[in-house]
């Protein structure tokens, strides 16, 4: 069994102002850690701050807040009153995000992510100990314990810029038979290092889950980032006809042509046990954080999280 057991926020389909009685629900079933998620619903740091107030014992992470449509000052503002206001509970997870968030919808050039990566965290390291960062910047109120720093990171060199310079790597959408080769490339990680990974977590036989994760998975692995991603892994025939159709805009065609063995090693699904044992699968591999997103209607929600709950 994992040491830690996270769960995603802001919850599918739920408002952030009905979170409450799920989060102190989550906390009592024994999750550790609520991280956010930051695509096109809320931003990363607004749940996070809500259930600061709801909680009391777990660790809040962003996970993940983008590098570049944050400038390094304002994200260092952010995560100092977040570390405040949780009284030290707060740990940074940033990311470069995709080209897709960054030039598509913020207009914003998505220049030299690792180059970009490594500049923010070391003005962060120098924001956070107090220090004057190289821009002239200084935070009014450093933060009493410089909050933990992770690093979303998919490939080879963001995933070594994770251990050279982090307290941890976030990957996402990870097949379990892809885990070794992300799980090598952390050799000689320092102690206490931290390999979190999200799932998406959909309860059901496959008739009943099967619509919904191929039309998640096809919109994730056409966007580029991910695409070379899964190349990477050694999935590129494999995805080559829905990426082909994704891009000619044949919707229908990519969500038909996402092979169903992969989706099957990187979703969770089945019966809560089932799901739990899956999870506990990439626990073995290294996972050393499972971050959970239940995806239920919203009546179902309280009841999923302590069903997942860890054990």
């Amino acid at each position: 069994m994992a040491s830690r057991w996270g769960l995603t926020l802001p919850l599918p389909n739920l408002p952030v102002r009905d979170h409450a009685d799920l989060v102190r629900r989550a906390e009592a079933a024994g999750y550790t850690d609520l991280w956010s998620g930051e695509t096109n619903g809320p931003d990363g740091f607004t749940p996070l701050a809500a259930a600061a107030a709801w909680t009391e014992k777990p660790r809040l992470g962003t996970g993940v807040v983008g590098v570049f449509t944050r400038g390094p000052a304002l994200l260092a503002q952010q995560a100092a009153a977040l570390a405040d206001l949780s009284g030290g509970r707060f740990a940074l997870g940033i990311g470069a995000s995709s080209d897709r968030i960054v030039e598509g919808w913020n207009r914003m050039p998505f220049d030299r992510p690792l180059t970009r990566m490594a500049e923010t965290v070391e003005f962060l390291d120098a924001a956070f100990a107090g220090e004057l960062t190289a821009t002239g910047f200084k935070l009014e109120q450093p933060p009493a314990e410089p909050p933990a720093i992770v690093l979303a990171a998919l490939r080879g060199k963001m995933l070594r810029l994770a251990v050279e310079r982090a307290s941890g790597a976030f990957t996402n959408f990870l097949p379990l038979a892809g885990l070794p080769k992300v799980a090598e490339q952390l050799e000689g990680a320092p102690e206490g290092f931290e390999l979190l990974c999200r799932f998406f977590c959909i309860p059901g036989e496959r008739e009943q889950t099967e619509p919904l994760a191929r039309f998640m998975f096809a919109s994730y692995i056409t966007v580029p980032v991910y695409e070379a991603f899964f190349r990477w892994l050694g999935y590129g025939e494999r995805i080559d006809e829905m990426v082909a159709a994704w891009g000619a805009r044949d919707r229908e065609a990519a969500v038909a042509a996402a092979p169903w063995d992969i989706i099957e090693d990187t979703f969770i699904f089945g019966s809560p046990d089932e799901m739990r044992e899956r999870l506990e699968a990439f626990v073995e591999g290294g996972i050393t954080l499972p971050i959970l997103t239940p995806i239920t209607t919203p009546d179902r929600m309280g009841e999923l999280i302590e069903a997942l709950a860890p054990r």
